[in-house]
């Protein structure tokens, strides 16, 4: 049956005695991740209760897509993602203090 769980799932011991650390691992790797996507990607300057309203809904997100985590490969997306977005806001550094005048 380990044939059906996604690698990070297994890492954590999905399969062992714990699977409710397992799960919770599992989640909190699948929290930080999105919250770093979130920044890289899609964060605008907000006040502080909509920052907060952002966060609680992405946290509830993140425990349907841990569910989902358990058997695809979710965490290995939301890294290639994060490594994209970097690279990205990367290099979007680069450029503009290259252009920057000051």
């Amino acid at each position: 049956m380990g044939e059906f769980f996604s690698d990070f799932a297994r890492l954590y011991g999905i399969e062992g005695e714990h699977p409710q650390r397992a799960f919770w691992l599992l989640y909190a790797t699948i929290l930080f991740l999105s919250a770093v996507v979130y920044r890289l990607g899609f964060a605008r300057k907000l006040p502080l209760l909509k920052n907060v309203v952002i966060f609680i809904f992405l946290a509830v997100g993140c425990f349907v897509m841990t569910i989902f985590a358990e058997r695809f490969p979710v965490v290995k997306c939301l890294i290639v993602i994060a490594v994209v977005f970097g690279g990205y806001k990367w290099r979007l550094h680069r450029s503009n203090k290259r252009n920057d005048p000051a």
